[in-house]
Formats: C-alpha cells, sequence, structure tokens
C-alpha cells in the first residue's frame, strides 16, 4: 500500500489528524512554557546575583578576584542592591555594550513575558540587558542585574527542542493509541460490515451471509441491525421472485393439464345426466378421481406460488432426537405393511440448523423413499445416517426402492418437472433442495438404481466467507 493511498484510508486520515492536532496542542503549550522558562532564568539570575553580593555584605572590602569570580558564577556583569530607599552597586565590571532594554520582573503580565520572551528567540544578536526584581526573602527593595542575552537564548533553544522532542514523542504514542483505537472500535466493524455486504452480495439465498450484529458502538450496531433486517427481506424477495417466476413458467402446463381433466370431467357429467346405464355409474368413481386429481393440482401449485419461507433460524439441533421423530410418524403411515427404519445417528451429535426446516427436509425424503417402496408392494428398508467431518455436517437417507425414473432425476430439483410418483407434482425436493441451500448446504442425489436411493444432505460448520464458498452439483 503506497503512502498516498494509505492516507486515502479511515486509519491513515485519522493518524495525520491526531499528529496534527497533538502538534498544534503542543504549540499552543510550548509558547507560554518557554516565556515562564526565560521569566525562570532571569529569576535565578537574580537569586545568585543577590547570594554573591551576601559576600560583600559581610565584608566591606573584597579584592577585584573575587569579585569577578562571584560575578562569573552569577553570569551578571553588576548588581545593583536597593536597601533603605539607598542604591548601591554592590558588585561591578565592565560592560561590553550599552544597554539595549530593561525588563522588571517584579509584575509582569503573560503577554509581556511571551512578547519579551519571542524578541529574544528571533533576535541572534548579542545584547545586554538590564534586569530587575524582588530580593529573595525580603532582604531589600529591588536588586538589579545587567546581563548578556547570548546564555540566554541557547538556553532558551535548548529548552524549546527538549519541548519538541517531547511533543513528538506524545504525539506518536497519543497517535499510536488512537490508531489502534479506531482501528478495533471503529474500522474493524466497519470492514465487518463491508465484507459482510459483499459476502451476501455473492449469494443472496444463503442466510448465513446476513450480517449477525455484533458491534459494540451503538451507531455501528444499529446500522448492522438495519442492514441485517435489509438483507432478510431482500432474501425473503428474492426467494419469492424465483418462485413466481418459477410458477408462470408452470401455468401453461397446470392450465392445459387442467383443461384436460375438466374436460374429461365434464363428459362424464353429461352422461350421468342423461344416462341410465348401469356402465356410466360405475363410471361415477372415475369422475371423482378425475375432480380429486384437478383440485390437488390446483392446490399444490398455489401453495408454491405463495409459500413464503423465513430465513433460517440456526441453533443448536440434536440430530437424533429430530430423526427419531420424523421415523415414528412414518411407522404410524405404514401399518401392517413390511417396511423396516433404521438410524445411525449419534446421540450427541449436534449440529447448526433450524430444527423445523431441517425436519421438513429430512421428512420430505423419508416419505418419498417410503411412498415408493410400498408403490412396489414388496418389503423393504428405509435408513438415516449422520456423521461430521472438520468441515460439515452429513445426513444420508438410503432406501432399497425401485429407484428413480430418468426423468425425474433428469429434473428431479424443478418444480413440477422432478415428480417422483405417479400424481406427484415435484415440489416436494424443489422445496427440501431451496431450504438446505438457505442453510448455506446442497442437496444430494448420490445414487439411484434398482437397489435403491440415496440421497445426501451437506451442512457447512463455518460461516460463508467474504469470497464465497464453491457450489458443488447438485447432482452427483
Amino acid at each position: 500500500m503506497t503512502l498516498r493511498r494509505f492516507f486515502n484510508t479511515l486509519n491513515g486520515r485519522f493518524l495525520m489528524l491526531t499528529v496534527i492536532f497533538v502538534m498544534a496542542a503542543e504549540i499552543m503549550i510550548f509558547v507560554p512554557s518557554i516565556s515562564r522558562f526565560r521569566e525562570d532564568f532571569l529569576l535565578s539570575h537574580l537569586e545568585r546575583a543577590q547570594i554573591a553580593s551576601l559576600a560583600l555584605l559581610a565584608n566591606d572590602s573584597i579584592d577585584m578576584q573575587l569579585e569577578d569570580e562571584l560575578l562569573a558564577n552569577a553570569g551578571v556583569y553588576n548588581v545593583v542592591l536597593r536597601r533603605n530607599e539607598i542604591r548601591q552597586l554592590v558588585l561591578s565590571s565592565p560592560i561590553p555594550a550599552q544597554i539595549s532594554g530593561t525588563y522588571d520582573l517584579r509584575s509582569p503580565s503573560a503577554w509581556d513575558l511571551i512578547k519579551d520572551a519571542a524578541s529574544v528567540l528571533v533576535n541572534p544578536n548579542d545584547q545586554v540587558i538590564r534586569v530587575i526584581g524582588d530580593p529573595v526573602k525580603e532582604a531589600g527593595l529591588l536588586i538589579e542585574v545587567t546581563l548578556s542575552t547570548t546564555p540566554l537564548r541557547m538556553a532558551m533553544i535548548e529548552y524549546g527542542i527538549r519541548i519538541l522532542m517531547l511533543s513528538a514523542v506524545i504525539s506518536f504514542f497519543t497517535a499510536a493509541l488512537l490508531f489502534v483505537a479506531v482501528r478495533q472500535l471503529i474500522v474493524k466493524p466497519i470492514k465487518h460490515v463491508v465484507g459482510a455486504m459483499t459476502s451476501y452480495a455473492l449469494a443472496p439465498e444463503d442466510a448465513r451471509r446476513i450480517i449477525e450484529p455484533s458491534a459494540g458502538v451503538t451507531e455501528l450496531r444499529e446500522a448492522e441491525i438495519a442492514l441485517c433486517e435489509m438483507q432478510m427481506e431482500l432474501t425473503g424477495a428474492l426467494r419469492q421472485k424465483e418462485r413466481l417466476a418459477q410458477l408462470g413458467g408452470a401455468v401453461a402446463k397446470v392450465s392445459h393439464d387442467l383443461r384436460n381433466i375438466l374436460t374429461t370431467a365434464q363428459l362424464f357429467t353429461d352422461r350421468l345426466e342423461y344416462s341410465d346405464d348401469p356402465a356410466v355409474i360405475r363410471s361415477a368413481p372415475k369422475l371423482v378421481n378425475s375432480i380429486q386429481r384437478a383440485v390437488n393440482l390446483c392446490e399444490s401449485t398455489l401453495a408454491f406460488g405463495k409459500a413464503e419461507e423465513p430465513a433460517p433460524a440456526l441453533k443448536g439441533v440434536r440430530i437424533s432426537e429430530l430423526v427419531a421423530e420424523v421415523i415414528d410418524s412414518e411407522r404410524l403411515a405404514i401399518g401392517d405393511f413390511d417396511l423396516s427404519f433404521s438410524e445411525d445417528v449419534p446421540a450427541t451429535l449436534v449440529l447448526r440448523a433450524d430444527d423445523e426446516q431441517l425436519h421438513r427436509v429430512i421428512s420430505n425424503l423419508v416419505r418419498n423413499a417410503r411412498q415408493a417402496i410400498m408403490a412396489t408392494g414388496k418389503s423393504g428398508e428405509i435408513s438415516v445416517s449422520s456423521f461430521e467431518d472438520t468441515d460439515e455436517w452429513l445426513i444420508h437417507i438410503a432406501d432399497t426402492g425401485p429407484g428413480l425414473p430418468k426423468k425425474a432425476r433428469e429434473h428431479l430439483f424443478q418444480p413440477f418437472q422432478g415428480g417422483t410418483r405417479k400424481g406427484g407434482f415435484g415440489l416436494g425436493l424443489a422445496i427440501a433442495s431451496e431450504l438446505v441451500r438457505g442453510h448455506g448446504g446442497h442437496l444430494i442425489l448420490e445414487n439411484s438404481d434398482e437397489t435403491g436411493t440415496r440421497f445426501a444432505i451437506h451442512l457447512p460448520k463455518g460461516f460463508a466467507q467474504s469470497e464465497g464458498a464453491a457450489q458443488k452439483p447438485i447432482l452427483a
């Protein structure tokens, strides 16, 4: 990532703005700090000059060498004390230049201190200034010294450099902390939302791709909740649209078949109305069957067109209990027919699914197998097994029935085309396949021949990734 591209990101701009704001704050602090440093520097020289003058006050006279040493240690050229209204030159030495300015530190204003400090920094020439202040411990009315500005200016520059370096370090750590905080609290949740949107766009029918609100920031969580609701509504709308499109393609065929069925019923009705022929009376059941077939076809078509499958509510499901419930229901339907059921499902196996929708899928497959075996009049067996690997849960439904017709295998999961038995309309397997896809999985016909049929339900363990999972073929 180039530097320009980095600063176009939210992280980069927060980092840059943080450094700018911290440096601006440090500059606002620097100006009064440097003026305060100048004041302390001059006050310390006044105090040292007062201490040096004590040597002369203790002895009325001192030699020139000692006086020069005292002035050098104090960093001044001369010292004037005012005691008892008398102004006295205590220590003195030659002044190299004229006094360029006088500064009174007894009651300076903040603006005066800032202005005087700025004048020292901007003027590189060495000057001699007079400084007036109050003596320490009220030892007199005032003390006055003259000194050079060069040591003062150098000390102020060194202090400023230290302040700027400290400001840079503070800016760096502050920016780093804010960078991490913004990345964790704002940028990462935003990337999560963007990733969820990208993932959802790849497969809107996959309920695993619907975002699960998890942000801790209130505003971002509200955005995630709004996105979640929108995705759920869109998924439902897409499913309804798909069903309506399929329904539209089947309307012409349904209308043709329904017309033929009702025409047959009408012919029998006419004969019943005008004939006392016993053969006609015997044909009455055919009329009833024809009408019943028409009613069933209409009900199935309308039910498919109006159905709105909600997004699956994924939770932990103990598959052994669900399979046992389905098999118990089917045992009630076989009566005395010679049909056995077997289960190979671990009692502790728990998978992530919508229990109601998964029940419908397994129930549909087991019911189809039971009807296929009973239609042959021969004994048979239906087995349900389940296991898991590192990536997914698998459920197998196998039977010893006659197998699926070739036409049914070619259009197995297509509504109105993949019927597996006479009188069926091919809606059960289409709905089952759709429900499994809603879990992010797939329903596969692994085998179907004269020895039996075997379906497999694959349910992934992981959440959908933004790059999308590879789509496996529906038929093995």
